[in-house]
């Protein structure tokens, strides 16, 4: 089979590969995301920063109901790993910290693409309120930044909260908190290490300046910027719509398929059709190979686990709904009487699909990882073989966080329960 070419322009260019079925596009989407099948060894630390390398960004968030999202998504595809050789990632300036879908970590190698492309994410709701406060408190940022230069790098809880009133977003933010992240938003500070999860800030010159070239005055033209966000957007989902690129890197507008017209003639891009898609999709090169198998029925997902609410797979909700026939709305910041699933929702992945979602907390003190509630998708058959999948996923999950008894709540449908609960059971034996 030969990579689609696309003769002729926008969304009724004919392409030359045969279509794929929607299982074989989830099949490449979940390949290019590292979750297509279990891992062959034992995790390395160079697998962390090739699994960030291979998503393109690793999003932040600091709920630790579970692991904290960065560190789960790493395990979704890893398995078990050591946390801390993230944190190590950061301060040896591997990998780096930006806002780009949101807050996240990125290779040090795209440090460059990054702070060229700020301006094309002058949208962005964080880099907005930045530029506010630079605009309207810029000497107390400047003195800030003159205190760093002097004296070293600095966290927020250095500087004492004078109203000692609950923190929250931007707004209950201390003055220097908001004056840090506003220079961490616009590139002029950067997280030099965490402690605790808490960012330590430093120069830029002194954490990028130290590991990338040129860092403050290498310009990339915005038009390569914009190429290679895209290219490298495609490349991280495997195979994309043109509605859905811009949000992997949160740039404007969003893209329709006479923009890629270009680089589908280029070859920088293959157009391919999916069956039952109202608009072809896009693959980069990179993935012809995998492409192929696809095509051929040689790509298949075997891999069952929990993801983060925050994973790539499921944090562009039309995506979702498109991929996977999957719904996924994070319910942590709805309140409790408005939910209906749960706090910490994480969607369950197994071989291919998406079956389902639990509510979960890691109660570390106890060794218990508590199952709140459990919900397959309408129409998924909650038979033997699928609660093996899932107790599998779940079991390996709860080792990783050192709560090895699993608690199971309730189950929708209720039916459900005796099967997970032999297949827990069973594998809990097992080890």
């Amino acid at each position: 089979m030969s990579p689609a070419r696309g003769g002729e322009t926008g969304a009724d260019a004919v392409p030359t590969t045969p279509p794929l079925s929607p299982a074989q596009a989830r099949a490449l989407h979940l390949h290019a995301q590292g979750l297509l099948a279990r891992p062959r060894r034992r995790a390395r630390k160079a697998d962390v920063l090739a699994a960030i390398a291979r998503m393109q960004l690793l999003q932040i968030d600091t709920i630790h109901v579970v692991a904290r999202s960065p560190y789960l998504v790493l395990f979704s595809r890893l398995g078990a790993y050591e946390p801390r050789w993230l944190e190590e990632l950061l301060a040896q300036r591997a990998i780096f910290e930006v806002w780009a879908h949101e807050a996240c970590f990125a290779p040090m190698d795209d440090y460059l693409l990054h702070r060229n492309a700020l301006h094309q994410r002058e949208h962005h709701w964080a880099i907005r309120n930045a530029q506010r406060h630079r605009a309207g408190r810029g000497g107390e940022i400047d003195r800030l930044l003159a205190h760093i230069r002097e004296l070293g790098p600095v966290k927020s809880s250095d500087f004492e909260r004078e109203d000692k009133g609950q923190g929250g977003g931007w707004w209950g933010w201390k003055d220097e908190k908001r004056w840090l992240e506003a220079g961490f938003a616009l590139g002029e500070l950067m997280v030099a290490r965490r402690e605790n999860f808490q960012r330590v800030y430093d120069l830029a010159e002194r954490v990028a300046g130290v590991a990338v070239p040129d860092w403050d005055r290498a310009v990339i033209e915005p038009a390569q910027v914009r190429r290679d966000t895209i290219l490298k957007s495609v490349a991280a989902l495997g195979i994309a719509q043109a509605r859905w690129i811009a949000d992997y890197y949160r740039t404007k507008p969003r893209l329709r398929d006479r923009d890629l017209d270009a680089l589908v003639a280029q070859g920088a891009l293959l157009r391919v059709a999916v069956k039952g898609w109202d608009a072809p999709g896009y693959v980069h090169p990179e993935h012809a190979e995998a492409l192929a198998k696809a095509a051929a029925g040689r790509l298949r997902a075997t891999r069952s686990a929990l993801l983060s609410p925050f994973d790539p797979v499921v944090w562009d909700r039309e995506r979702a709904r498109e991929f996977f026939g999957f719904d996924y709305t994070l319910e942590c910041y709805t309140p409790e009487p408005k939910r209906r699933y749960g706090y910490f929702v994480l969607p369950i992945l197994a071989r291919g699909r998406l079956v389902g979602r639990l509510d979960a907390k890691a109660h570390r003190a106890a060794g218990v990882f508590e199952v709140k509630a459990l919900y397959l998708e309408e129409g998924v058959e909650g038979d033997d073989a699928l609660a093996e999948d899932i107790a599998a996923a779940i079991d390996e999950c709860a080792r990783w966080h050192g709560t090895p008894k699993v608690k199971l709540g309730r189950c929708r449908p209720a039916a459900f329960a005796k099967p997970l609960k032999a297949a827990l059971a069973a594998v809990a034996r097992a080890e």
